[in-house]
């Protein structure tokens, strides 16, 4: 639980005290959207949390649903997996780099404040259609770049058969991310033993059926 923010003193605030207020308002925004959903969350509320008019809320957002839409995108942005982060698993080998993918896409689901945004897009998407296709562009499609580009190089080497990568590193989210991540938003719990071990059978399945044939025998 929040405790009320200390408003900042009187004068012109200095343009990075404005941005630090804004960065404050949208992390308070967010805890309460993602804690209370869109219709139980108040701009009152917020304003309170933060130590801000709701007069001074609605002068940077003019309705919930802005702010809403404001604090979603900041949401997206920090529980998505980095560039740099996928670079790190690329380690040579095509079954732990795929492990490594996986176990980096459905940690991220895995903490508290992840579980809650997968939970408010699937909840608020009737309200607001777009919003998958905005947490799939920013969460979802580069992970599917970076391994569609794995995919790529491994079948150029001969070591896959994936004519189509990109199709293929879409299945693979889908079979090997979804199956745990679905469970988890839905509020059965899992043992981070089952998950490696779920991750790994899938990893494998899907390798079984995407190495060049020469590499099976």
């Amino acid at each position: 639980m929040h405790t009320m923010t200390t408003r900042p003193g009187a004068g012109r605030p200095t343009r990075e005290q404005a941005e630090a207020r804004q960065a404050q308002l949208l992390d308070r925004a967010l805890d309460h959207f993602l804690e209370k959903g869109f219709e139980q969350a108040t701009i009152e509320a917020i304003a309170q949390d933060v130590g801000m008019t709701k007069r001074t809320v609605y002068n940077r957002y003019p309705d919930k649903v802005s702010l809403f839409r404001a604090a979603l995108n900041l949401a997206i942005e920090r529980y998505s997996v980095t560039p740099e982060q996928l670079a790190t698993t690329d380690c040579g080998d095509i079954e732990q780099t795929l492990i490594a993918i996986a176990k980096l896409r459905v940690g991220a689901v895995m903490t508290p404040n992840g579980l809650r945004l997968q939970r408010i897009v699937n909840t608020e998407s009737y309200r607001f259609p777009d919003i998958f296709g905005i947490a799939f562009e920013a969460g979802t499609l580069p992970s599917v770049k970076f391994l569609a580009s794995i995919l790529r190089r491994e079948t150029e080497a001969g070591r896959l058969t994936l004519p189509h990568p990109t199709k293929a590193a879409l299945a693979f989210m889908g079979m090997v991310v979804s199956g745990p991540v679905r469970m988890l938003v839905s509020g059965n719990p899992l043992p981070q033993s089952e998950v490696d071990d779920g991750i790994a059978f899938a990893v494998r399945l899907f390798l079984d059926g995407a190495r060049s044939r020469a590499d099976t025998t």
